[in-house]
């Protein structure tokens, strides 16, 4: 007779099975409700299809819908493959590749045998994809030999994935799943047990565009189909409702009604901004300066070209060199040495980040134990060479001006700078009107500089630093991230909510050893020694245009007064009162509100609409009569209403309103 298996579940009680059994069996054991519920399992911490049959002895969780995340992403999953068989039962000869889950949804990628597919396509292919999920048709994981299943794809004709399959690392078996008896793709799973566990109207094909095989533009040119997915419909309807919202709130229409930016093809990755826009980059900038003032920041300026044997130095040239613009070009050198300089110029690059510039300026001089911490902040312009598929409005550029500054700091010193910085970003983000934020702790990544022992000791700092900030909780969504990490430090990350639920990760910290060890920093301790200086590097907006493009789309360009490019028109409704809108806007001047006069021959309807559409906060409309007695009528964006008031009265309260709110 088998030994028996032990199987503990989450409550600590342990039950013994026979070898074989699967949690879909536990879960019927223990009753006809989670048996219907179970869609997967968890063992020993790793998602399991429900039917996949135990091993040994495990710790076993079962996965119901309740467990939204897992859900999710078995869903997609799901979708995602039965996505890929529709497309091969309508279009026969279509070949398959890779079809991950994403964020949101799921896509897949395929080489078609006749044509690109459109998205004329995507109805007949949902279609399709509904009527296998009604045939509830099993999916069934099974390991297969890999030179059988390399010989099965080539005799199929599917050759992206035999080419695939013979790259995967490892001798093991490789994992196919089965769906019913008649279709099967290569895949490592977890899947729920059948198609019919999907919800037929909880997805939506989006788009279809190009994508290049294994993301080389030197390879086969396939079509990539994106869907969205989730649990039941009325979670797919949020979240349609939630993609027209995002639509309309899109920080590029949105620039252009109120003529904020532009960018075009002579300047890829960087932007044009016009007078309104800079009206907001100069609003906020100043905003940040005062707060960082008042801090105890001491703001510096650094070159944007330096040596690449400074960026070899700083480690940046290993692990970087690929998103940094060199100038002049490099000589190609086949023994890897470093950089090689072309003729008789020294190489350069311009600067993807500031820190090691900010090292040199803390070097400058010796430094002793008193003068930390030493705060040195800096709005920084950086280039990347980011990917021309990557780039996104002002989201994604590859000319940034970072709010960027590095604090630098004794060990003992760490927690109560960190906590501070938490202090600063929690006043900021909700002056700018972000009241929910996310903190999330990146861990080492697979790659990177430093001993374990010193990744231990700074991780511990960032968890000891924000549970002393009294942050390390559920209200803040603390979470660790393994893997995610710079190179050189962990880094805390801090993840806005933005007005329609959606997530933008800004503000960063990072706790550093490593950059001040290879760049030489160093202090004069209480003992008359020389030490290393511990470096957090920080970040509250991120970089200026991607945060005005985050504005932009929380406000929907309705942004609070103070930062309004335009924060009233006067407005004209007969021409007998232009001297009087005149002298109503020379006041607003003097008061230090940016106004603008509208003494078009239009009629105020017509004004009231068009100065709506440009998302002007205030509307001061006068004729005659405000004219002879010294009144405006106000009137608010998105009000019907409007309010009398006299010119000194109207004056004294739009000051007040555009005071930015350190200034109230």
């Amino acid at each position: 007779m088998s030994q028996m298996l032990k199987i503990t579940l989450p409550d600590g009680s342990v039950r013994e099975v026979a070898p074989g059994t699967t949690p879909a069996d536990i879960a019927a054991a223990i009753g006809p409700g989670l048996a219907k519920a179970a869609i997967a399992a968890r063992v020993d911490g790793e998602l399991r299809d429900i039917m996949r049959p135990l091993e040994q002895d495990s710790a076993l969780a079962l996965v119901t819908a309740r467990d939204e995340a897992d859900a999710l992403e078995l869903a997609r999953h799901d979708f995602a493959h039965v996505l890929a068989e529709a497309v091969q039962q309508l279009f026969p000869g279509t070949q398959i590749t890779f079809g991950p889950s994403t964020d949101d949804g799921f896509y897949y990628d395929f080489a078609p045998k006749d044509r690109p597919f459109t998205d004329e396509d995507l109805p007949a292919i949902e279609e399709a994809m509904r009527k296998i999920i009604a045939a509830d048709k099993p999916l069934v994981r099974q390991e297969i030999d890999r030179a059988d299943l390399i010989a099965k794809w080539r005799a199929a004709g599917e050759t992206f994935k035999a080419e695939w399959a013979g790259e995967l690392s490892g001798d093991e078996p490789l994992t196919v799943y089965h769906s019913g008896s008649d279709w099967y793709d290569m895949c490592r799973g977890p899947h729920l047990a059948s198609t019919g566990k999907l919800d037929p109207q909880a997805f939506k094909l989006t788009r279809v565009s190009g994508a290049y095989w294994r993301g080389d533009q030197k390879n086969a040119m396939l079509s990539r189909i994106y869907g969205t997915g989730w649990l039941n419909k009325k979670q797919l309807d949020a979240h349609l409702l939630r993609l027209e919202e995002a639509a309309k709130r899109d920080h590029r229409k949105i620039a252009q009604e109120m003529d904020l930016f532009h960018l075009q093809s002579e300047a890829q990755g960087s932007v044009f901004w016009h007078p309104k826009g800079y009206i907001i980059w100069r609003a906020l900038e100043a905003y940040m300066r005062r707060r960082l003032d008042a801090a105890g920041y001491e703001e510096v300026k650094t070159p944007q070209l330096m040596d690449a044997r400074q960026w070899e130095q700083s480690g940046h040239w290993g692990k970087y060199r690929e998103n940094m613009f060199v100038v002049p070009d490099e000589v190609p050198n086949t023994e890897d040495e470093g950089p090689v300089l072309s003729g008789e110029a020294d190489m350069m690059a311009l600067k993807p980040m500031n820190c090691p510039a900010h090292v040199l300026i803390f070097r400058q001089g010796i430094k002793s134990y008193r003068d930390l911490p030493m705060r040195l902040a800096e709005f920084g312009c950086c280039h990347r060479n980011e990917a021309h598929g990557a780039l996104h409005g002002i989201m994604r550029v590859r000319q940034f001006t970072q709010d960027d500054a590095h604090i630098f700091v004794r060990a003992d010193q760490l927690v109560d700078e960190v906590k501070t910085f938490c202090d600063l970003l929690d006043v900021i983000y909700k002056d700018l009107g972000f009241d929910s934020y996310a903190i999330k702790l990146a861990l080492r990544p697979e790659k990177r500089f430093g001993s374990e022992e010193m990744w231990d000791w700074a991780e511990q700092s960032l968890r000891d630093a924000v549970a002393a900030a009294g942050r390390a909780t559920a209200d803040y969504g603390w979470e660790e991230l393994p893997g995610e990490g710079a190179f050189y430090a962990p880094k805390l990350e801090f993840h806005l909510t933005d007005a329609i639920g959606r997530t933008w990760q800004c503000g960063t910290l990072q706790t550093d050893t490593v950059l001040p060890e290879r760049l030489d920093a160093s202090y004069v301790g209480e003992d008359g020694e020389r030490h290393r200086p511990i470096m957090l590097h920080r970040a509250i907006l991120g970089t200026f245009e991607r945060f005005i493009g985050i504005l932009i789309e929380h406000h929907a360009g309705r942004f609070p007064l103070w930062l309004a490019p335009v924060q009233a028109v006067v407005a004209t409704i007969v021409s007998d009162a232009d001297d009087y809108a005149h002298q109503v806007v020379e006041k607003l001047h003097a008061a230090g509100i940016r106004a603008e006069i509208d003494v078009r021959n239009e009629k105020i309807n017509y004004k009231v609409r068009e100065h709506s559409l440009a998302k002007v906060p205030n509307l001061l409309v006068v004729g005659k009569r405000e004219a002879d007695e010294g009144t405006v009528a106000l009137r608010t964006l998105g009000s019907q209403a409007q309010t009398m008031l006299s010119l000194d009265d109207a004056i004294e309260r739009l000051a007040n309103e555009a005071l930015p709110p350190d200034m109230r």
